[in-house]
């Protein structure tokens, strides 16, 4: 004889479901510990940076930069004007210079020569000899020069008369060589500069002055 069996007695077996793998969150885990540099790697990361920015700095400092010079003052003196055979002045022109130097080395220049044109002409050169700069600092210098039967027909009309009102514009060249001094080492400079000035004859002094340097 069989004997059925009662489904409702016999216990069922609760549906399995697979635990989740932990090969994905392993995986994961060590994608985002490897995408952070460990400290001996940040600690050079750091160094290095500092270590360029220390030295961008010492070569900003130490960089040599041509000397700044620039025209303190125009002496105009000595106007005599010439109205045969041709016309022509005679003037002596007194020039005044600072020549700065922004290095940390001292700066000894062998001479300075300034170009003074009128109206796209040259009326003469203004030279001075050389002459020693130190770090930081300036250092001023007087130049001197006689120009005798400047002709520069039809222009000098133009100079007379710009003598008489009490203004004269002029275009001057300043250019100097010279040598920068580190420890017992020189090496070679050039500067070379151009302005415009307008020159104050009543009071003899720079009323306007635009530089650059070429």
């Amino acid at each position: 004889m069989t004997v059925e069996e009662d489904p409702k007695a016999t216990p069922s077996l609760p549906d399995y479901k697979p635990l989740p793998s932990s090969s994905s969150h392993e995986l994961n885990d060590a994608v985002l510990i490897s995408s952070h540099p460990s400290p001996p790697s940040r600690r050079r990361f750091i160094i290095s940076i500092f270590l360029i920015s220390f030295a961008s700095i010492l070569i900003y400092i130490f960089w040599p930069s041509d000397p700044r010079i620039k025209i303190i003052r125009v002496k105009i003196s000595h106007v005599h004007v010439h109205r045969r055979p041709v016309p022509s002045i005679d003037m002596t022109l007194l020039v005044t210079l600072k020549v700065s130097n922004a290095d940390v080395y001292s700066f000894d220049f062998t001479d300075l020569d300034v170009t003074i044109d009128y109206r796209g002409k040259t009326l003469g050169h203004v030279s001075s000899d050389g002459g020693h700069v130190t770090a930081f600092g300036s250092s001023y210098l007087d130049a001197e020069a006689e120009l005798d039967g400047v002709m520069v027909f039809p222009d000098v009309i133009h100079l007379i008369h710009d003598l008489a009102k009490g203004s004269v514009e002029f275009d001057t060249v300043t250019e100097t060589n010279g040598k920068l001094g580190v420890l017992f080492f020189r090496f070679p400079l050039k500067a070379k500069v151009a302005c415009g000035i307008l020159v104050d004859t009543v009071n003899q002094t720079i009323s306007r002055q635009s530089c650059s340097p070429l």
